[in-house]
């Protein structure tokens, strides 16, 4: 189970903390700070209180965020449940406007099946899906710009 989303920012760079500041400082428990520093955060010395720099605890949380992410590179779209950037079966892909300069990308995973989905920018739909069969799907009007509004109503006048 994946836990919240850390915020190094809250750290101050020129304070030194100890485990449990850092925890109280950062909302984990002091047993996730324990388990950083065994994965490699540096610390004053190995005397006891155990005391981390601030400017060392934010860096290590920078460098963990970011070699977690996984870029999706031309062509390919973020599959949650394979958790890799896959590229879409048979190469077809929806685009789904928002509003007049961006819009949704969806297609479906080749390998698992499931439906993916990417936020892009309309005019860069060719350099991010090149090679692909990409169709723009126009938003549906609204019910009062309709040319001849739906006549599925309740309410009749000939009757």
């Amino acid at each position: 189970m994946f836990g919240r989303r850390i915020n190094p920012r809250l750290i101050k760079l020129h304070r030194p903390y100890s485990v449990e500041e850092a925890a109280r400082t950062l909302g984990v428990h002091k047993n996730s700070v324990r388990s950083w520093i065994k994965a490699g955060l540096t610390t004053v010395d190995r005397s006891r209180p155990v005391l981390i720099l601030g400017h060392e605890l934010r860096a290590y949380l920078e460098r963990k965020r970011k070699s977690a992410k996984r870029p999706c590179p031309p062509g390919t779209l973020y599959c949650f449940k394979c958790r890799l950037p896959r590229a879409p079966a048979m190469g077809m892909v929806e685009a789904i406007c928002q509003n007049a300069t961006t819009g949704n990308l969806s297609a479906i995973c080749e390998v698992c099946g499931t439906m993916m989905h990417r936020r892009a920018r309309l005019d860069a739909i060719g350099t991010i899906m090149p090679n692909l069969d990409v169709q723009i799907r126009e938003a549906e009007p609204r019910l009062y710009e309709r040319s001849a509004p739906s006549l599925n109503c309740d309410n009749r006048k000939d009757q």
